[in-house]
């Protein structure tokens, strides 16, 4: 299933997706980040950071080719709507409109929208049903009063499903500190942090407070179901503020609670009726308010502590070190340059007068000085070595006014200034490059970190694929192997394989199909499992049936929720071109495997049948000159013994009989044209006149005994046809 969910970045939105993912789905999110968060997503899905107003989402839809769109996107703040309606309504009902259109447009099947119970107002009334008047009092209330208008008047014109569910008060990880459902999360981050809970009133008001899974979950059931209209969303069970406060001392120790004034508009009472839910949709909450807050508990203390480890590490980044060790950090490259100059002087007055007077230690200072600490130390040293070299030619007996006028010295302290512009010059760029490497490695090492992290993903999941499809028996590869066997271009054939591909799939030996004859009015047993008996009449009067007359009416699945005897578990219509032309049933099955999923899987399989006759019946249709004799129902003997092969097949796997006869009168070569016509008018849809390799005509009665092929004998009898019973192990034989 490809699933289009806008707001999936969000608190609710996020585990809807996980939902679907964790289900098989293609998942698809739309999020325009202004409060959601892409890290609360870490699987495989398609990412679109767009406003569900922008024009270029008629983009998405058009390649994205969803099947069920799950609308959350919303601006959820009552406050904020009534201080800016106009963002309300643009997000809240022009961008629904702009979803419903393009869901419309593009084909999707289902739409299912969020909305709240804030439409039903200050009603408190308990427990509100669906059929309650709404009265919303808030410009958010309102917006979504609207949408539901909207996806109603869109299924009734355009007959787009659309399914709008009122959330009671939910609540979970990942919510953030407003919204309907933000009374846990605020007390939950106060309770973190020491401060006191604000309770407005007593604290007897109460709420119906659900769990975020159970929403997920929910959502889920629905966009695989044909429920369409409105429904509240809830628990059924009102939880006191002063529960909920009980709730978290049980979790968090001693609480203290801050009372204020309550507050004008809030309101007192609210509890939603969640019964007919329960019932359309075969669900039910599983997380009890303690339960569902203690996962939420844990969850915000995980995320508080991971928070102030990361506050402390940053705080123990930006603090800044002593003076004294900014001091020494900055003089210490000019103690090392004193340090230095003083072993140079060193040197230079040691080795004065002997054989290393060659020597000029000064350049070695310079060189290292610029080697070790770049241009500033470098230039330093130069100053230091120009005044040493000053004075040591003063020292000799040298006049300052002399030195003012000798090239020789004025070339040595060019000497030095060179040396260390270069050396510095060049250390200073090689440090810069270094840096620059290293922020280049750094950037790489990130990178790899990332890539490695897909990599390793994309292993395991590709494992993990591979081991469903190798050791799965319900993996797509065992289904794609299964229904290779309705490759065929004869409708009898496929009708025959059927049953196999029924029973190796879902994992039953009670398989039916039903062949509907063209006025809908009947249904004749056309194939069934071979296994232990079961209760499978030969044909079925479609109006005794209320479950078969709305299967053929609505032509969708079928599931036998309230376990009603004397009507198979599951049903589903073969159909093609929009005409339904068989009904697939399965009888009896596991109770475990009695499951949305497997409800899926049958739903699937049925399709993969419905394709493949719908194919087959297409040949048919186009080589039908090719398949009767000229201007007669009677086919040609090569086509009329593949039918009759396909009905040994079904008579050998799954004791499926059947009956041949032959006019009394049916030598080769006789004129077969007003004998068939006579014939033809006694016959079911499911039944075949043809000829034999040796010329004789031949009549196919399917589903048929012995004692029923009698009995049409002596119909055709009456009509002056007289006929008789084909022995096949003679064959063709009367």
């Amino acid at each position: 299933m490809r699933v289009l969910i806008t707001g999936g970045y969000g608190f609710i939105g996020s585990f809807v997706a996980e939902r679907f993912y964790q289900e098989g789905c293609e998942v698809s999110i739309l999020d325009d980040l202004s409060t959601g968060n892409p890290d609360h997503i870490d699987f495989k899905h398609h990412k679109y950071i767009l406003s569900i107003e922008d024009p270029n989402c008629e983009e998405l839809f058009r390649n994205g080719r969803f099947e069920v769109v799950v609308h959350l996107a919303a601006q959820v703040s009552v406050a904020a709507s009534v201080e800016d309606p106009g963002l309300d309504t643009r997000t809240n009902v022009l961008g629904l409109t702009q979803m419903l259109n393009l869901s419309r447009k593009y084909g999707v099947r289902k739409f299912i929208m969020a909305s709240s119970a804030a439409v039903y107002g200050m009603n408190e009334r308990f427990p509100l049903t669906e059929q309650e008047a709404c009265e919303p009092v808030s410009p958010y209330g309102i917006s979504k009063w609207v949408g539901e208008r909207y996806c109603r008047k869109w299924q009734e014109l355009y007959g787009l499903e659309t399914l709008c569910l009122r959330f009671s008060n939910v609540y979970g990880p990942r919510q953030q500190s407003s919204g309907e459902g933000g009374v846990v999360s605020v007390f939950l981050e106060n309770a973190m942090s020491g401060k006191p809970l604000p309770v407005y009133g007593d604290g007897t008001q109460f709420r119906d407070f659900i769990y975020v899974r159970d929403v997920a979950d929910a959502i889920f059931r629905a966009a695989s179901s044909t429920l369409t209209g409105i429904y509240n969303l809830s628990t059924g069970q009102a939880s006191s503020v002063n529960d909920l406060i009980s709730c978290l001392e049980r979790l968090h120790g001693p609480l203290t609670v801050q009372r204020k004034e309550k507050r004008q508009g809030d309101i007192e009472k609210s509890l939603l009726d969640n019964r007919a839910i329960r019932r359309d949709l075969d669900w039910a909450p599983r997380y009890e308010l303690a339960e569902g807050l203690a996962l939420t508990y844990e969850w915000t203390a995980q995320r508080q502590a991971a928070a102030d480890r990361e506050e402390a590490a940053e705080e123990k980044k930006k603090r800044p070190p002593s003076r004294f060790r900014q001091w020494l950090h900055k003089c210490l490259p000019y103690a090392e340059n004193l340090g230095l100059f003083a072993i140079t002087v060193y040197l230079s007055g040691a080795f004065a007068d002997s054989s290393y007077e060659f020597l000029d230690f000064k350049l070695f200072y310079i060189l290292i000085l610029g080697m070790v600490h770049g241009n500033r130390q470098a230039i330093t040293a130069v100053i230091l070595s120009s005044a040493l070299f000053t004075w040591e030619q003063l020292n000799n007996g040298r006049e300052l006014i002399s030195l003012m006028y000798d090239t020789e010295y004025f070339f040595q302290i060019a000497i030095y200034l060179f040396i260390g512009l270069v050396v510095g010059y060049t250390v200073e760029r090689k440090l810069a490059l270094i840096s620059s490497l290293k922020s280049q490695l750094l950037d790489g090492a990130e990178k790899y970190e990332f890539l490695h992290g897909v990599y390793q993903e994309t292993r395991r999941v590709k494992e993990e694929l591979q081991q469903q499809i190798l050791n799965n028996g319900d993996s797509f590869g065992k289904i794609y192997a299964v229904t290779k066997n309705l490759e065929s271009l004869e409708p009898e054939k496929i009708l025959a394989s059927t049953v196999s591909v029924v029973e190796s799939i879902l994992k039953s030996d009670s398989v039916t199909i039903y062949t509907v004859n063209k006025y809908g009015s009947y249904l004749r047993l056309a194939a069934r499992s071979n296994g232990e008996p079961f209760d499978a009449p030969k044909s079925l009067k479609v109006e005794e049936y209320p479950f078969i007359q709305e299967m053929l009416t609505n032509k969708q699945l079928y599931v036998n929720k309230r376990l009603q005897p004397g009507t198979p578990l599951l049903a589903a219509p073969v159909q093609s071109g929009g005409q339904v032309l068989a009904v697939i049933a399965l009888h009896r099955m596991p109770f475990e495997n009695f499951t949305l999923y497997y409800q899926n899987l049958f739903k699937v399989t049925v399709e993969l049948v419905s394709s493949a006759l719908s194919r087959a019946l297409s040949y048919v249709e186009a080589t039908a000159s090719q398949r009767y004799l000229e201007d007669t129902l009677i086919l040609k003997p090569e086509v009329f013994k593949e039918i009759l092969d396909s009905k040994r097949l079904a008579r050998d796997r799954h004791g499926v009989e059947y009956a041949l006869l032959t006019p009394v009168d049916s030598r080769p070569g006789h004129d077969f044209a007003e004998l068939s016509r006579v014939i033809s008018r006694s016959l079911r849809e499911t039944d075949y006149i043809g000829l034999s390799p040796d010329g004789k005509l031949l009549l196919l009665l399917s589903n048929s005994t012995r004692e029923e092929a009698d009995f049409v004998a002596r119909r055709l009898s009456q009509s002056g046809v007289e006929m008789a019973f084909v022995n096949e192990e003679l064959p063709y034989v009367g």
